[in-house]
């Protein structure tokens, strides 16, 4: 796993890794102090997928947040039971369209969407690592003020 320094000294980056089955659904939190919430960091994301060799094991995904609020400020949200999995997963879909096309532009948008994510709508990640993806992003709507996906009110 790769670690960077932005110019506020905050890492912030989220990696969706696949595991074998018996690997609970994990959310790993760590980064440094920020002196600025003005100043943005780089975003790094990661889907890397491990296949299964034996039968009875199962494809299971971990979501990697690492940025020292995002844990506290999931805490205050909703639980993931308070929206089907469905919504989550169509919200997903939506961000991460958004998110690779800025990743995809860098001199329009900057170095802060700094990976792709390979997010397919057609795999089933589960109801926690799609809970915890949508609030990552609404976290950066938050926290950064950068409007993803504009939501109508």
């Amino acid at each position: 796993m790769k670690t960077f320094n932005a110019k506020s000294h905050l890492s912030v980056s989220f990696f969706l890794l696949t595991i074998s089955a018996g690997v609970l659904t994990t959310l790993c939190v760590n980064s440094c102090k920020t002196t600025k919430k003005t100043e943005v960091p780089n975003q790094k994301v990661e889907l890397i997928k491990e296949d299964s060799t034996a039968q009875e094991d199962s494809t299971e995904y971990e979501l990697i947040v690492m940025d020292s609020g995002f844990e506290s400020w999931l805490a205050t949200q909703p639980p993931a039971n308070y929206y089907s999995q469905q919504y989550y997963e169509n919200w997903n879909h939506l961000y991460v369209t958004e998110w690779n096309n800025r990743h995809n532009n860098p001199l329009r948008y900057g170095d802060f969407y700094e990976t792709h994510i390979d997010y397919d709508p057609n795999t089933d990640y589960g109801l926690e690592l799609n809970y915890k993806l949508y609030y990552y992003f609404r976290f950066i709507e938050k926290e950064y003020g950068i409007v993803l996906v504009p939501r109508g009110r």
